[in-house]
């Protein structure tokens, strides 16, 4: 059986590297500026933005090796970039909000914000990931 790592899930490539940076990028850029919009600045704020964004990372991280969202599939149409980051962005965003619905981590899941992390995630997660593949 191949681990995560060897099966075509992750492509091991410059490209596939790009795309991890970029996600990361694109989650923590989109939630700094949810943050900021809530009088917290994630630089004076280090440990509190880590608590917020970390639910999400790892929400992202499993949803990606799960679904595949680092294999070449990734690559090969527009369409297919948008439809596996969306899909990916979803299931990260409910588990990232289950997380945060622990006392694990500060803050609860009320439906409206569920429902703005999860829009506003997707909508960057798309525009990413469209552009992305548009491009390569």
């Amino acid at each position: 059986m191949s681990s995560v790592f060897g099966s075509r899930r992750f492509d091991r490539s410059q490209a596939t590297a790009g795309l991890v940076v970029g996600d990361l990028l694109v989650l923590a850029t989109f939630l700094a500026i949810g943050e900021l919009r809530h009088d917290v600045n994630p630089i004076t704020s280090p440990l509190v933005f880590a608590d917020t964004i970390a639910p999400f990372f790892i929400g992202w991280l499993v949803a990606a090796l799960a679904l595949g969202t680092y294999g070449s599939r990734a690559r090969q149409s527009v369409r297919d970039a948008v439809l596996l980051a969306g899909g990916t962005w979803i299931v990260a965003a409910s588990i990232g909000l289950l997380l945060r619905s622990t006392r694990f981590f500060h803050g609860d899941s009320p439906l409206t914000f569920a429902a703005v992390v999860t829009g506003f995630g997707l909508l960057f997660f798309v525009v990413w990931r469209g552009l992305a593949a548009a491009v390569s």
